[in-house]
């Protein structure tokens, strides 16, 4: 029989991003809904989490003389980011973000 229609309904490829200049690709942590004593916390008070963890790394950035200074921060890395600010993107059905190294507010131990 002819088996076609089983690859037709599951994507034939994945789409990567690799980030440019000093770009960094990171994927939000999921805010606790149970606090450390046990209480559970409302879904809709779980805001979004201020950390994350780095996917992807830019080859960094070029100064006037041309010297490339890469990135502080390496995949696998969890930063801690801003409020507000990166840009949000999907690949596939995992929804990332995109910040500058500068936006970025520190990296945990």
């Amino acid at each position: 029989m002819f088996s076609g229609f089983a690859r037709a309904t599951r994507p034939l490829y994945t789409r990567t991003l690799a980030p440019l200049g000093d770009r960094i690709l990171i994927r939000r942590a999921v805010k606790e809904t149970q606090t450390a004593g046990g209480i559970l916390l409302p879904t809709d008070n779980a805001k979004e989490s201020n950390e994350g963890s780095v996917v992807a790394v830019g080859p960094g950035l070029r100064d006037v003389s041309g010297v490339l200074h890469a990135p502080s921060v390496s995949k696998g890395d969890t930063v801690l980011l801003p409020k507000y600010g990166g840009t949000e993107i999907e690949i596939g059905e995992e929804k990332l973000s995109l910040y500058r190294e500068e936006d970025i507010l520190g990296k945990f131990d």
